[in-house]
């Protein structure tokens, strides 16, 4: 989330070419948290009491912020989507941030400014942060490949 408060930051100043590429590891922008539980997923379901704790946490006034893109990068006009950098977006299929990643993604898409959209099968959220897992090892691959193919080229 603090990336893209950083991007729409830039974009504000007429900064955003001086990032090569965004790469938000956590897809946390918006206030999906906030809407009717019985249509989220599972996972989603499950964390959005604590989601929204988070949300109020980093908000200094909700009711103010509610439309603000600093807070919630993905209620951004597609103009400011348009101005941001070239981005890949990687998620994992049961992460709790998946429906607001992929919204955001075909957002981005629309403005011409998504690389790429990986979504690993089978998922949950955070695996980079059990290496024992196969899974965890294809995630810092495509990392990393990720990194290299963008920045380096």
């Amino acid at each position: 989330m603090f990336v893209w408060e950083r991007v729409s930051c830039w974009h504000k100043n007429n900064e955003s070419h001086l990032i090569k590429l965004a790469l938000p590891v956590i897809c946390m922008v918006d206030d999906y948290a906030f809407s009717d539980p019985g249509a989220m997923t599972l996972e989603e379901k499950n964390n959005h009491t604590v989601m929204r704790q988070v949300w109020r946490l980093i908000a200094a006034d909700m009711t103010q912020q509610a439309e603000d893109p600093l807070l919630f990068p993905g209620k951004a006009s597609d103009e400011v989507l348009a101005k941001f950098p070239p981005t890949i977006i990687i998620e994992g299929e049961f992460d709790m941030f998946i429906t607001s990643a992929t919204r955001l993604a075909r957002r981005l898409r629309r403005a011409g400014r998504l690389l790429e959209y990986i979504v690993f099968p089978g998922v949950s959220h955070a695996i980079c942060l059990w290496p024992a897992f196969r899974m965890s090892e294809m995630f810092d691959g495509t990392f990393k490949k990720a990194l290299q193919e963008y920045l380096h080229n």
